[in-house]
C-alpha cells in the first residue's frame, strides 16, 4: 500500500513538472487592423473629394484649380503679372477664415486677425493651409475646399473643428518678407 502510494505521488510529481507553458497576449492582428484602417481612410477621402467636386460644379460661375496634394482653389482677388510667392523662410502675413463644406463659419476672419507665419519652418497652420500660402502672391485672395487629411484630420482642433472635417478657407496674403538669410548667405 505505501509503495501504491509512493508510485502514484511520484507519477503525479512527474506529470506535474511538464514545464511552464508560455502565455501569449490576446492581441489584434495587426496587419488585418491597418488594412481596415486603409480602407475607411480610402472611402472617406473619396467621399471628401466627391463632396468638393459636387460645390465646384454648382458654382459654375467660378474656375478652380486643382494641386497635386488634394487642394481646389478659386481666386477671389488675383495679382496682375508673375509676382512673387512665398518660398521657405519667408516671413508671411496673411489672414484666413475657416468654413465647412456645408457653409457653417467655424472661425471668421477678424476673430483669426492678420498672423506671422514663418514658410516651411512653423507648424501652427494645418498642413493645407501651408501649401495654400506658397501658391499666392502678396495681395492676392483666394478660396481653398481642404480635404479634412490636408487640414485638422481625425482629432481636429480641440475647439470647434471636430474630427475628419473638410474646410473651406478664404486666405488673403497682406505681406511678404523674403528671407535674407537663405537668399544671400
Amino acid at each position: 500500500m505505501k509503495q501504491a502510494l509512493l508510485t502514484l505521488l511520484l507519477v503525479v510529481f512527474l506529470v506535474a513538472c511538464g514545464g511552464p507553458e508560455a502565455r501569449r497576449p490576446v492581441q489584434a492582428k495587426t496587419a488585418s487592423f491597418m488594412k481596415e484602417s486603409i480602407d475607411r481612410n480610402k472611402a472617406l477621402l473619396q467621399s471628401e473629394e466627391a463632396a468638393i467636386k459636387a460645390l465646384i460644379a454648382q458654382d459654375s460661375a467660378n474656375t478652380y484649380l486643382g494641386t497635386a496634394n488634394g487642394l481646389w482653389y478659386k481666386y477671389e482677388e488675383k495679382a496682375t503679372g508673375a509676382g512673387y510667392k512665398p518660398q521657405a523662410g519667408d516671413e508671411v502675413q496673411l489672414s484666413y477664415n475657416l468654413i465647412s463644406l456645408s457653409r457653417d463659419t467655424i472661425y471668421r476672419m477678424t476673430d483669426v486677425g492678420v498672423i506671422d507665419y514663418k514658410v516651411d519652418k512653423q507648424e501652427n497652420l494645418p498642413p493645407g493651409l501651408r501649401a495654400a500660402v506658397k501658391l499666392l502672391q502678396q495681395g492676392e485672395t483666394a478660396t481653398f475646399m481642404i480635404p479634412s487629411a490636408m487640414g485638422y484630420g481625425y482629432h481636429g482642433d480641440n475647439k470647434d473643428i471636430g474630427p475628419n472635417v473638410p474646410l473651406m478657407s478664404t486666405i488673403h496674403i497682406v505681406n511678404i518678407t523674403k528671407d535674407t538669410i537663405t537668399t544671400n548667405p
